[in-house]
């Protein structure tokens, strides 16, 4: 049986919709899993989403995604999440990029192996220690897979542990634009408020300088504001288009726990969606923990399904 960890998943659901001669009568719904709650599951199909009660499914379970991303595409997208997130301090080790940012989030604190490292395994494995170490750090590793698999097993030998898992998700423009409101609320600007600032705080646990240098240093960028008719601040986002292929990357996307459940958040992603499609994008990413169900559900409606995974390795502290 499918269980919460399985959403933002292929699977496959085999459900009993009748009797016939004394025997069941089966059918088979395909999808990416998109809630799981304790009387039905949703599904998102090739003809929409699917609810299924649970007293309904004979069997479910995983199944692997339809193609995974060659290596080329899942390089493209972590160096145009890069860009859209960029550590103040950055290192090349051959192909491999390392990232300081006075330990906000992990993903600004981290290496990333997604080329080669002009040096055997090992070898890189130990100069990424000692950048880190120099520095007054933990050394952390993010590994996408299935791409860094090779790093993963040789981490898992050297004992260094993992952060949950973060799925790497995408979607089309078109299928956000569709799923979301045109409503004119959102305000979108070039620098975010001490308002937005402090919702971002407490979201990540304060704001040091570095993470300022995150936030903002992109040059093509907006913040979005969601108030209510008082002025109060009840929803924000953060919203980039980097790479290539002019990724839009959605970031920081957080609304007041008091106006949770209200749609705030479809309304932000709808109008970092349209500015970004006016800039020239065509596609949005977004990275989210595979325990975080809920947003994850949400960002299933609006279209989102997995293109990687990462883990973040953490080594031995300093």
């Amino acid at each position: 049986m499918l269980r919460r960890q399985d959403v933002g998943h292929r699977v496959v659901v085999r459900r009993i919709v009748g009797v016939r001669n004394d025997r069941p009568l089966y059918t088979d719904a395909l999808g990416e899993l998109v809630e799981i709650t304790e009387t039905d599951l949703t599904i998102a199909t090739s003809k929409g989403p699917l609810r299924v009660p649970l007293d309904e499914i004979h069997r479910a379970k995983r199944v692997p995604p339809t193609r995974r991303p060659n290596a080329t595409d899942v390089i493209a997208l972590e160096l145009a999440a890069n860009e859209a997130w960029p550590a103040p301090v950055q290192d090349t080790l051959g192909g491999w990029l390392l990232r300081a940012a006075d330990g906000w989030t992990g993903r600004g604190n981290s290496a990333l192996p997604i080329g080669d490292p002009d040096r055997p395994l090992e070898a890189a494995i130990d100069a990424v220690g000692r950048w880190y170490q120099a520095r007054g750090a933990q050394p952390l590793i993010n590994t996408p897979l299935p791409l860094a698999a090779p790093v993963g097993a040789a981490l898992d030998a050297r004992g260094w542990t993992a952060r949950p898992l973060t799925l790497v998700q995408t979607a089309p423009l078109r299928s956000i634009l569709d799923a979301t409101p045109s409503r004119a609320r959102v305000e979108l600007t070039r620098t975010p408020t001490d308002a937005w600032l402090a919702i971002a705080a407490g979201r990540k646990g304060g704001l040091p300088e570095a993470a300022r240098h995150i936030l903002t240093a992109v040059r093509q960028i907006r913040f979005a504001h969601l108030y209510d008719e008082s002025g109060a601040l009840l929803a924000i986002g953060r919203g980039t288009v980097t790479g290539a292929a002019q990724w839009l990357g959605l970031a920081l996307i957080e609304v007041v726990p008091e106006a949770r459940r209200g749609g705030l958040a479809q309304e932000v992603i709808g109008a970092l969606a349209r500015w970004a499609a006016e800039a020239g994008a065509s596609r949005a990413f977004l990275q989210v923990e595979e325990r975080n169900t809920a947003a994850i559900a949400l960002y299933a409606k609006l279209g989102f399904s997995t293109h990687h995974s990462y883990l973040t390795r953490e080594g031995p502290k300093p």
